[in-house]
């Protein structure tokens, strides 16, 4: 009788658990690793929201602070906050933690400043964006203290060696969460799909503004993404749908639990945002089979999307030419189709099993292979 391996204990850190893209990813991983044998997973939320959107396994511990978060006290409970990261996973005692978030990574290095616990990082933004002077100054002094960073493309992999000097840096794009097909095609509709947020950098109103000049009746637009309060997205957004005479044919759905169904009715999907790190939503897309057109932001949709192979790419805010390539999607049944099928094969090279496996891979024995 052989005795069993010992458990290998991974710590997940991320400030929320809400409707998001580094939040689907978080989900996508933990969901993957549950699978694994000998493998004790525990997620610690330590932001003001204690919500959880996404299905987490049973089999995985959620640690949360027990206390509300005060602003009105905002130094006193960051402080707290950071205490109460340290002792929750000094409690665990994991083999390895991977923490989540641009803004958020130097918090976690910082409460577990002078532990032994091995400590991975991964940004979740444009690479070569400015978080300010006192989050660039800790990411400075923080980052290369890490035991290893996750780059989502080789564009961040270079501008981070350049930023940073740290010498274990490894591209691995997103796990993309699979869209099942139900259903043929004939069961689709004459919709454009976006799914994003309702703030400013996701353009949605350029978008809008796009297909109201293609004056085409039978086609909507549909927009799916919770507001972003302080931004008055929603507002800015409905009152523009107004002015242009589009309410009919113009949808705002708001968060949806179950965005799936949108991938599946429709027949484009189209994206103009201006800053990503890894657009998860366009590889959710090309896994439903649906052309994308998008912006070729600096990172993210040229790694996805091989120009009319199996989508398209627009210089950003050229605004006439992703009108003339959506139009182009529009008008053919035959090139959507192509090009929706080989972005389905695209689309394997990051499946959540083969992306979870190289993320598990490179925090536990550092290989990411």
């Amino acid at each position: 009788m052989t005795d069993k391996k010992p458990k290998i204990r991974i710590c997940f850190t991320i400030h929320s658990l809400q409707s998001g893209g580094m939040e689907r990813v978080v989900s996508e991983l933990v969901s993957q690793f549950s699978k694994k044998e000998n493998v004790e997973l525990h997620v610690i939320l330590y932001g003001r929201s204690r919500r959880v959107f996404y299905n987490i396994p049973e089999n995985v511990t959620i640690h949360k602070p027990t206390w509300v978060f005060r602003d009105d006290l905002r130094l006193i409970f960051a402080l707290r906050t950071l205490m109460w990261l340290r002792r929750t996973v000094g409690k665990i005692k994991p083999h390895t933690v991977l923490s989540m978030g641009e803004y958020w990574n130097s918090f976690v290095l910082l409460a577990l400043k002078g532990t032994d616990v091995p400590v991975y990082i991964s940004d979740r933004c444009q690479p070569d964006k400015q978080l300010g002077k006192p989050h660039e100054w800790l990411r400075k002094q923080l980052y290369p203290k890490a035991a290893g960073i996750i780059a989502q493309t080789q564009m961040a992999k270079d501008i981070y060696n350049k930023k940073f000097g740290h010498p274990n840096i490894r591209v691995i794009p997103n796990p993309i969460h699979e869209i099942k097909l139900e259903g043929t095609t004939t069961d689709k509709e004459n919709i454009i799909l976006t799914v994003g947020r309702l703030i400013d950098t996701k353009h949605h109103d350029r978008l809008i503004k796009i297909f109201d000049r293609v004056k085409r009746d039978d086609w909507k637009l549909v927009i799916v993404g919770g507001d972003a309060i302080k931004q008055n997205g929603k507002k800015k957004l409905k009152q523009l749908i107004e002015e242009k005479g589009l309410t009919d044919r113009v949808i705002l759905t708001g968060t949806v639990s179950d965005v799936e169904a949108y991938y599946r009715k429709s027949k484009i999907f189209a994206f103009t945002s201006s800053s990503e790190g890894f657009p998860n939503v366009i590889g959710e897309a090309m896994s439903a089979g649906l052309p994308v057109i998008a912006y070729d932001c600096m990172a993210g949709p040229s790694e996805m999307i091989d120009h009319q192979i199996n989508g398209i790419l627009t210089n950003q805010f050229e605004d006439e030419t992703f009108e003339q390539g959506l139009r182009h999607l529009m008008e053919s049944d035959e090139i959507r189709n192509d090009f929706g099928e080989k972005a389905r094969q695209k689309f394997q090279q990051f499946s959540a099993s083969s992306i979870s496996d190289k993320v598990f891979n490179f925090i536990t024995d550092g290989s990411g292979s």
